[in-house]
């Protein structure tokens, strides 16, 4: 497997630990990771494959893209940079944009299509028998979804570290939920990771309330370090979903 690169110790010990502290990976699991090629799934891609080759857990691992038929956005260089890393690997192609626009309303695309992605790696997950999928948002995401949840619903919400679909059929993992984002930023720029830059243009296409929320909490750490440490301490019980987990410290 010459393309997966041992990633640095510090994003591995984020990575363990959240593993650890939710029991995200059993002995015998079948992994599905989402990867949509940003430089968060791809560090992520590599930190699964060198935890399959070192960790004393036994666990099979695939990937899965899929390509919402977006203008300006062409995932398709990830299948040669797979193929190349001789693991089992997904691409599912659907005009997700396209359906949007017949379908969602007032929605939110971002909501519409990230709903739709799900269900084609549920699908693709059940099809091809993998009982766990690997998701790659980071400590900062579930920071934003939180006060995002807090300012804009009145709500105390944000994504959970590991549950069960409703279906209960498939549990959902987030190996990163204890690493920040500059982390796997600076891995995938070290490791020269082939990242597919503006993942989603439809939704950088326009300012968001996560773009003024991502801001704030930058602004709010200049003047606070501690800041993200005191938010995962406060999230903590809201992180927490219906698959079998213990505290988080």
């Amino acid at each position: 497997m010459p393309h997966f690169i041992k990633p640095p110790k510090s994003l591995l010990r984020c990575v363990g630990r959240a593993i650890a502290d939710y029991k995200m990976i059993r002995s015998g699991d079948r992994i599905l990771l989402g990867l949509s090629g940003g430089k968060d799934s791809l560090s992520l891609l590599h930190l699964l494959a060198h935890l399959q080759r070192c960790a004393p857990v036994s666990f099979e691992l695939g990937v899965i893209t899929v390509d919402p038929q977006i203008p300006g956005f062409n995932p398709s260089p990830l299948k040669e940079y797979l193929t190349e890393c001789s693991i089992p690997y997904f691409y599912r192609s659907q005009p997700i944009l396209e359906e949007a626009m017949q379908h969602l309303g007032n929605n939110s695309f971002c909501a519409y299509c990230a709903r739709m992605k799900r269900g084609i790696m549920y699908t693709t997950a059940r099809h091809e028998h993998y009982n766990v999928l690997a998701l790659a948002q980071h400590l900062d995401d579930l920071a934003e979804s939180f006060l995002m949840s807090a300012f804009y619903t009145g709500r105390l919400q944000t994504m959970k570290a590991h549950y069960t679909n409703d279906a209960g059929d498939i549990r959902v993992i987030r190996p990163l939920v204890y690493a920040r984002e500059r982390q796997t930023a600076d891995f995938a720029k070290t490791a020269h990771l082939p990242v597919i830059v503006d993942n989603c243009p439809a939704c950088f296409s326009q300012p968001t309330q996560r773009v003024h929320i991502k801001a704030l909490l930058a602004q709010e750490e200049a003047k606070s370090k501690p800041l993200f440490k005191n938010l995962l301490h406060a999230m903590g019980s809201l992180m927490r979903g219906t698959a079998e987990c213990s505290k988080v410290d």
